[in-house]
């Protein structure tokens, strides 16, 4: 027969079962921690929301520099217009602001016919 390896543990034959050793007692009073103290179980019933606006346009710029700058103005509503040098990036940036008022996802039919 060949010696156990090291690495595991030889018990021997048992000829008898052996009964069950008991729990440790437990030393908590009160209900068991699902989590650490303060963490909430779930999300707050008046979570805070959103106020019902959402970004549909954006205007970026980028002027690297001594490089020429950038710009581009893109919007949902299928806007997709970009510029390159100073003067072009300006006139960008001006027509941007004048499509935020003239977007058709923005403008309200009310906000037509009162015009």
């Amino acid at each position: 027969m060949t010696a156990p390896s090291p690495s595991k543990s030889f018990t021997g034959p048992t000829d008898r079962p052996r009964a069950a050793e008991p729990a440790a007692p437990r030393t908590a009073v009160g209900e068991p921690k699902v989590v650490a103290e303060g963490v909430p179980l779930a999300v707050r019933p008046n979570a805070p929301r959103g106020d019902g606006r959402y970004p549909i346009a954006w205007l970026t710029i980028r002027t690297p520099y001594g490089a020429t700058p950038t710009a581009t103005s893109t919007c949902l509503c299928g806007r997709d217009r970009r510029a390159f040098g100073e003067r072009h990036v300006l006139a960008l940036i001006t027509d941007h602001t004048d499509h935020r008022d003239h977007c058709p996802l923005r403008t309200t039919t009310e906000g037509r016919t009162a015009a």
